[in-house]
């Protein structure tokens, strides 16, 4: 319990402070004044704390590593400065380097975004012993609710519901299963520092528990350099709704409604939405009073989130954890209350009060962010790497659509950091209109390049189960096989394809004949079908991990006959390829029906985005069936492939050692996120093929085994 006691102390200092502040307020307005900030993050958050200085004439400054050299808040920020490698931790986790860039520049404060060093109390520290403000809540405030053990006795303390756990310093692995068997399973073990799911684990019994804390601690202590867990009951119907707050030097705290974060993986939100489907106005009341309980316990100061687990049979609520920070989903508040809550930051950090009182803030409507990452959803929403070959978005519409991102067409999207493209934001005058709204513009968002998560989302947003807001924790666990089924490609689509790539072809031959590179090029603005084709032939695809043949007719100009190998009778196909707006329209006529899409081709893969979902056609010859992927050439147990592109964090084997099915053979570790490779056969390791650090691409071949006989 010392550390109970020297927070104490630490808050008795702080609370001494408030009151001086509060009561120098009463003789006079203090207001401190700053014309130029330092933004300690990268990506989306970045470019988003930079439109509302500029909005109020605050100048920026940028910081980024040699991978972000070039990057969208780069680009708009007022000045920026290099601060070392692609790894975070020799870069946007460089106290040191970020505080001598600001002094450098001449900044009086500092955003720290979320994520990196937001939630850090020793960089706020830093910050205030070089007179630079911090743009969020004191150092103690951050020690103590960041750390979760700690926060959950203060909490408890305060008279706030807090779940049933083990929350001690004992870290001993013979302390730690004795108070899980106390518990009882299944339990969740946690990182007592940050969040995004880092360092969390779900054991459902105890034969799991030693190799899930392992994993806990070593995932903790890369991400926030700490290895300290604390366990806690796990609720199996849960949700996950979390509080807006506000807190001025002046000791006003309000609220702002909730937000339900309940659809999750990795434990990591997903699609967030306020206010919270199928919640009284009594419970929303209590949450936003315990909220309040919560911020006035530690004199809250700044813009903070207090998290809680609802245990859904019984409606009751329980503290989880205060997130210290700016939330990712902060655009789905200001959505529906209509205000800038970056703006109410840095009013707070220039010492001004809360703009309104809690009676002053309603909100209006229903609004949803849907965060689109490079992931993919059917391989275990894997994170991936690589390049935005294409991409284009919704229209914005101010105060109905919104985008937040950090990327562009032809940017990267990094092995090193989050991989999270953009955030979807809409609203609605309720939740059923708002939905559909989200549905409707997921559908207008295409990327090509990488693996998106798209399709699920718009898969999730038509489950009638999330449509009538009956969500939780395990709600993709739960809907798996409705979320994922078996694609079929229609044969409709399978003839667009087809007729997209021989018009692609004559396009490019086109081009060529006038000696342009240009994609794009004038000379492409509508393009038929030339009378040079051949009269027969066939077109082979793979599509939905399925190969199929479309048989192909001349007619007569611009004119074929086309069906699916074996499957229906011959169908009459025609149709344009137009350049409108640097976008290749399709319009294909089948049999006196005309259909329109969008394709972009990335190599030999053909992408189709029609007005349902994205299709990728990827081209093979008669006697190569596919391009394998991950889980099909794993169909060679004997060979161990990297699932994604990243680094080689951990081998556990060498070569000569016997290994047995679901034996950890190495780690990999990617977008910030451990991921084990276990043995699928009984053997012995002939070849090791990578080493510790090693950056791996896809589909790599990392260990061979030889496989046992029985």
């Amino acid at each position: 319990m010392h550390r109970i006691e020297k927070l104490r102390s630490l808050f008795k200092q702080h609370s001494i402070l408030n009151t001086r502040v509060q009561n120098l307020h009463c003789s006079r307005i203090l207001k401190i004044r700053f014309d130029k900030i330092l933004i300690a993050n990268r990506g989306e958050i970045a470019c988003r704390v930079i439109r509302t200085a500029k909005k109020l004439g605050i100048q920026t400054v940028a910081v980024y590593s040699e991978a972000d050299h070039g990057s969208m808040h780069v680009e708009q920020a007022d000045e920026a400065y290099c601060i070392g490698p692609a790894p975070s931790s020799q870069s946007y986790l460089r106290q040191d380097k970020i505080l001598s860039i600001a002094r450098r520049s001449k900044c009086a404060a500092i955003h720290p975004g979320y994520g990196f060093l937001s939630e850090n109390a020793e960089f706020a520290e830093a910050c205030e012993k070089e007179s630079i403000i911090f743009i969020g809540p004191p150092a103690c405030v951050i020690r103590s609710m960041g750390i979760k053990n700690i926060s959950k006795a203060l909490m408890i303390e305060a008279g706030v519901p807090v779940i049933a756990g083990y929350h001690g310093d004992d870290q001993s692995d013979e302390t730690l299963l004795l108070k899980a068997r106390e518990i009882g399973f299944p339990l969740m073990i946690k990182a007592v520092h940050g969040g995004g799911g880092k360092g969390m684990r779900i054991v459902l019994e105890e034969s799991e528990f030693s190799e899930a804390l392992q994993g806990a601690r070593n995932e903790s202590k890369k991400a926030f350099g700490d290895s300290v867990v604390l366990l806690e009951q796990y609720i199996r119907e849960s949700r996950h709704i979390e509080v807006q707050v506000f807190g001025d030097k002046q000791g006003n705290i309000v609220h702002m409604f909730e937000r339900d974060c309940s659809v999750q993986r990795r434990h990591q939100k997903i699609i967030e939405e306020t206010p919270a489907p199928n919640i009284s106005a009594d419970l929303r009341s209590d949450l936003g009073k315990i909220a309040i309980s919560a911020a006035q316990a530690v004199k809250y100061i700044g813009a903070g989130t207090v998290e809680f687990i609802m245990d859904c049979k019984k409606k009751s609520f329980y503290f989880m954890e205060m997130n210290t920070r700016l939330q990712v989903e902060h655009p789905i508040t200001e959505a529906i209350i209509g205000l800038d809550l970056v703006e109410w930051q840095l009013r707070i950090a220039m010492e001004e009060k809360l703009p309104l009182k809690q009676e002053q803030i309603n909100f209006h409507g229903h609004a949803f962010e849907a965060r689109i990452y490079a992931e993919n959803p059917r391989h275990d929403f894997l994170p991936g790497a690589g390049y935005l070959s294409y991409l284009r978005t919704p229209e914005i519409i101010p105060g109905k659509i919104r985008i937040e991102t950090g990327v562009r067409e032809k940017d990267e999207v990094s092995i090193h950091y989050d991989p999270m493209i953009a955030k979807l934001i809409v609203w609605g005058k309720d939740r059923k209109e708002t939905l559909s709204i989200l549905r409707s513009k997921l559908s207008e968002y295409e990327i090509a390049g990488l693996d998106t998560n798209i399709e699920f989302l718009k898969d999730l947003c038509s489950h009638p189960s999330f449509r009538q807001g009956l969500v939780h924790t395990d709600f993709i666990k739960e809907h798996c096989k409705d979320l994922f089924p078996k694609l079929y490609v229609p044969n409709e689509v399978a003839l667009q394809a087809t007729l997209a790539s021989i018009l692609y072809q004559d396009m490019n031959s086109l081009q060529c004949s006038f000696t342009t590179s240009d994609p794009f090029s004038p000379f492409a603005t509508e393009i038929g079908v030339r009378i040079n084709h051949t009269l027969k032939q066939t077109f082979c695809f793979n599509v939905c991990d399925n190969d199929i043949e479309i048989e192909v007719k001349y007619v007569e100009p611009e004119v074929y006959s086309m069906r699916v190998k074996g499957i229906g009778p011959w169908r009459r196909v025609t149709g344009t390829l137009k350049n409108r707006k640097n976008l290749l329209k399709l319009y294909v006529e089948i049999d006196e029906c005309i259909t329109k899409a969008t394709i972009t081709k990335i190599h030999n893969k053909l992408h189709i985005f029609t007005k349902d979902r994205e299709w990728q056609f990827e081209t093979t010859s008669r006697k190569v069936s596919s391009n394998f992927s991950c889980d099909d050439i794993n169909l060679d147990k004997c060979k161990a492939l990297s699932p994604m592109p990243g680094f080689v964090e951990k081998l556990f084997v060498s070569e000569g050692d016997v290994v047995k099915i679901g034996d950890a053979l190495l780690i990999i570790n990617a977008m910030k996120m451990e991921h084990t490779i276990r043995a699928v056969t009984n053997g012995t390791v002939v070849n090791v093929l990578c080493s510790i650090g090693e950056n791996v691409p896809k589909n790599k071949v990392l260990i061979k085994l030889a496989e046992s006989v029985s």
